[in-house]
């Protein structure tokens, strides 16, 4: 069991129903997430990062494929069973403030998930509480505070603490600090990395933001209208990227390096539609590369130790 990814996904796949078809939010989609270890998801809005990890976590219920947790599949489960895993799989949401009751206080956030869990006394829940709120660093003036009254660093810092606070194993973050100034967000990924190594944490990161992604993850999954186009270990993206849609996302982020200053890479052309997509790339009709091979079946192959694209013409591209 202890060589056993903590969490995977086989070919999964969330669909939904729409008035002109199937909208294919994820799509087909494989990865593994090693115990203790940070899995940056990146993409455009809309690519369907966030249906992924509500999916992975049972928010959303998969329409096929498997995921697996401790090596159990953990597609199809009871309501039984689903409450137990939800003390093992957490989620800490993009928005500390529309996720947070405002008719709770700080305190009361935090117990509620150990009174849910019905496996602590009152005064072991207080206690716990108590603890949980110092570890994230939410001063004892503000535990009778409600969400309100509280800036977004503090209403985030309540976010990890109720996500924490039953010791899970796995959780999503989904675009934790996009709301955030960039000083907060700076605080807020040095807890969440700070509490990885004092409990042993696994994260599922989902951002936009190729800069904080590269801070915190160990590997990256770059998505595109609802499938993975590249993934690897993360000093490798930023080091040697190979998908046509990767280069150019990282040809966005912004340098300080004034001496070598990088190409922009422009996509032109429209986005493909995920409503009954055709087979083949989705991202061919804005890649500078396309061939009609592209309108073939794309499938995510190793071209180097450890490093998977889903491009026909990726090793020809790179050399």
């Amino acid at each position: 069991m202890a060589n056993t990814p903590l969490i995977e996904a086989k070919h999964l796949m969330k669909y939904f129903d729409t008035p002109r078809g199937k909208l294919h939010a994820v799509d087909d989609v494989s990865f593994t997430i090693e115990r203790g270890t940070t899995m940056g998801v990146v993409g455009e809005s809309g690519c369907g990062k966030s249906t992924l990890g509500r999916t992975m976590i049972h928010l959303l219920e998969s329409t096929g494929g498997q995921i697996l947790f401790n090596g159990e599949d953990i597609t199809k489960v009871d309501k039984k069973k689903l409450h137990a895993l939800r003390e093992r799989m957490q989620i800490i949401f993009q928005d500390p403030y529309s996720s947070l009751n405002p008719r709770m206080t700080v305190f009361e956030t935090v117990q509620e998930p150990l009174i849910r869990s019905k496996r602590y006394s009152k005064k072991e829940v207080e206690e716990r509480a108590q603890a949980i709120m110092t570890t994230v660093g939410l001063d004892e003036r503000l535990w009778n505070s409600y969400p309100h009254e509280l800036d977004g660093g503090r209403r985030q810092r309540i976010g990890v603490a109720r996500a924490i606070a039953l010791d899970p194993s796995f959780i999503v973050c989904d675009e934790p600090v996009s709301a955030l100034d960039v000083s907060i967000q700076a605080q807020i990924l040095n807890l969440m990395q700070d509490l990885q190594e004092e409990k042993g944490l696994t994260y599922m990161f989902i951002t936009h933001d190729l800069s904080v992604v590269r801070h915190i993850s160990t590997h990256i999954c770059v998505m595109y209208l609802g499938q993975l186009v590249e993934t690897c270990p993360s000093k490798e993206l930023f080091k040697n990227p190979m998908h046509p849609y990767t280069k150019a996302l990282l040809s966005a982020v912004p340098s300080t390096d004034i001496l070598h200053k990088k190409e922009r890479i422009l996509l032109r052309g429209e986005l493909v539609s995920p409503i009954n997509p055709k087979p083949g790339c989705r991202f061919a009709a804005r890649c500078n590369y396309a061939c009609d091979k592209c309108h073939e079946p794309q499938v995510l192959e190793e071209v180097s130790p450890g490093h998977f694209v889903s491009c026909c013409r990726a090793k020809e591209i790179n050399g």
